[in-house]
């Protein structure tokens, strides 16, 4: 199962993705999580320490190959996931996409070329389950990088601009060849939150995946530099996520 999450900026995306894959992880699955996101935080949030998190190897480009039906990966997926990921809390594996070295040197196409390829193979092994954490920016859906998805995760806030990113992001997603589009609602405060993102699903013809509360401990522990799990826990949010991930893997 490869699920990916996306959505506007500052909406909780890879908060949502380092708890969720570590969840799946203590379920017994086997997670490879992808960061796609070109300015990686990603293998923080799951713990891993800042300094190993800093020296972290992105994916090369060299391991694309460019065909007429794709990129594809020239080396096995096995290979791939035991030597350019690194190991974080609870036994889940992180890749990174990679993010520009210099100003000016053009566009990320090689990275997106590369997270599509591995995610493309990640799909021929039946025991792992694949989290990806995507950027800000339509781009992994304009260049087809979550073609290869099973689910796309759509993290909305209850405001106009970030429903509105999603309203835009569904509509591409429809394109591309993704078995399942759900919402995730996220911060909710209220009811009328929870109420003003169900119209929005039923109006747009979504499906609504799951809420999750807001909650001062997400801020604190980003403060402290510590992921959710590791904190002193807020049972609302962890087991609102931990519903998510119930649903995802049954």
């Amino acid at each position: 199962m490869r699920v990916a999450l996306a959505g506007k900026g500052g909406v909780g995306k890879t908060t949502i993705t380092a708890t969720f894959a570590r969840l799946v992880a203590r379920r017994g699955a086997r997670v490879v999580a992808i960061d796609a996101d070109s300015n990686p935080n990603l293998a923080v949030a799951l713990g891993v320490e800042r300094e190993r998190a800093r020296e972290a190897p992105f994916l090369p480009h060299q391991l694309v190959s460019r065909r007429f039906d794709g990129p594809a990966l020239t080396e096995p997926i096995e290979t791939v996931v035991n030597r350019y990921t690194l190991a974080a809390p609870d036994g889940v594996r992180v890749a990174l996409m990679g993010m520009p070295t210099h100003a000016g040197e053009g566009c990320l196409c090689a990275g997106h070329a590369t997270v599509s390829a591995v995610l493309g193979d990640l799909g021929t092994l039946p025991d792992v389950v694949t989290v990806v954490d995507m950027e800000a920016s339509p781009e992994h859906l304009s260049r087809g990088t979550t073609r290869h998805v099973d689910t796309l995760m759509l993290v909305t806030e209850p405001y106009y601009r970030s429903l509105e990113t999603v309203r835009r992001l569904a509509q591409l997603a429809a394109e591309l060849p993704i078995a399942r589009l759900a919402v995730i609602a996220n911060k909710v405060r209220s009811e009328a939150d929870a109420a003003a993102i169900s119209e929005f699903c039923h109006h747009h013809g979504l499906q609504m995946a799951g809420q999750v509360p807001y909650s001062d401990s997400v801020v604190n522990a980003d403060l402290a530099g510590i992921p959710l799990l590791d904190s002193t826990l807020d049972g609302g949010v962890i087991a609102a996520i931990g519903r998510l991930a119930d649903s995802l893997l049954d």
